[in-house]
């Protein structure tokens, strides 16, 4: 049934808005300020989404298909995505977690975003969609290329994974100032502590897991995905296709929805009115992170999170050009002397 679809994304809404996980900020970072936290944190959850998806393909619970690699399409579109989601102030799951949270910049960025993923997808530019990304190479995962098992990159990683978080855990060395408690119990772990990027990392990580099976099951053999189901979305609320209605469409309702709920139990929830150069960067960013991730095939959820965790080179291609995208939109953008690089422009006006 499709409704899980809808359960898992408002989980996974939750997670995303109360661990305020958003790649934008770890791509940004690493070109702005040098700081690997929020990256390694990205590197950790695909490592667990990695281990969970090829225990599933071994066990028989889902089928992984060997695609060929859009090598200029995972270019093209990385750089374009990569350099919008600064504009936008997030990426694909960001801006949906952030339009949940009240933030009206995230609204536009949203909107347009939506809209011109269909545009590329299933509007008057699908042919030239189809056409960049019709220009492949065969073996377009590590372990087709190399003849290797997955488990030896699984295994990689995975080690990876932990000598980040180990690294990361020793730079800690004292504890972060915070208000004292207005909650207990699981209330004050939900909705008001500080979540750990590590911890929600792994969170998303079983999240994302658990979403293949559930997805396979309505005959959508896939897991995550925002771009796709953004645009089926806009398809059909333009047309009236019930056929586009799909577990992937009822996903991404249901982040919007969960990150309505945990900014609202956390007391974030505002409405936001950026200021005039906010809403055009919002609108231009929301634009390219439409054409760019139809053209990559994904976002930094189907790119950096799903196809990264399969060993495609669509996923680290992209991420690869994603980050450098956003590395040349960011010092474009952004004044180095700024104390507020994390923090999305949108956020800098409320009422």
């Amino acid at each position: 049934m499709i409704i899980t679809g809808l359960v898992v994304g408002m989980v996974l809404g939750f997670v995303f808005q109360r661990g305020r996980f958003c790649v934008t900020g770890a791509f940004r970072d690493l070109t702005l300020t040098g700081n690997t936290r929020w990256f390694s944190a990205l590197i950790v959850l695909i490592a667990v989404h990695s281990i969970g998806l090829f225990l599933l393909n071994n066990a028989g619970v889902i089928t992984l298909e060997a695609e060929p690699f859009p090598w200029l399409a995972a270019i093209v579109g990385g750089l374009i995505f990569g350099a919008a989601m600064v504009l936008a102030g997030g990426c694909a799951t960001g801006t949906y977690y952030r339009a949940g949270e009240g933030l009206v910049g995230s609204w536009l960025a949203l909107i347009f975003y939506a809209l011109f993923s269909a545009f590329m997808k299933l509007g008057p530019a699908a042919g030239f969609t189809e056409g960049i990304r019709s220009i492949t190479l065969d073996n377009g995962s590590l372990q087709a290329s190399t003849g290797l098992s997955p488990w030896v990159f699984v295994v990689l990683i995975s080690a990876i994974a932990v000598w980040l978080t180990v690294h990361h855990a020793r730079k800690l060395k004292t504890p972060m100032a915070a208000l004292p408690p207005r909650k207990r119990g699981l209330a004050h772990l939900l909705t008001e502590k500080r979540w750990n990027p590590f911890a929600t990392a792994v969170v998303i990580g079983i999240i994302a897991t658990i979403a293949w099976p559930l997805s396979a099951a309505t005959g959508r053999n896939s897991g995550l995905g925002i771009t796709t189901p953004s645009a089926n979305l806009t398809g059909y609320l333009a047309t009236g296709d019930t056929e586009l209605i799909d577990w992937g469409v009822m996903l991404v309702l249901g982040i919007l929805i969960g990150s309505f709920i945990a900014a609202k139990a956390s007391g974030e929830f505002r409405i936001r009115v950026p200021d005039q150069d906010t809403i055009i960067k919002s609108i231009f960013g929301g634009i390219g992170m439409g054409v760019g991730a139809a053209i990559a095939g994904g976002c930094t959820v189907g790119n950096a999170m799903v196809s990264t965790a399969q060993f495609e080179y669509q996923g680290w291609v992209s991420m690869v050009f994603m980050i450098a995208g956003a590395g040349i939109a960011a010092k474009a953008t952004i004044k180095p002397t700024t104390s507020r690089a994390a923090v999305p422009a949108a956020e800098s006006r409320t009422v």
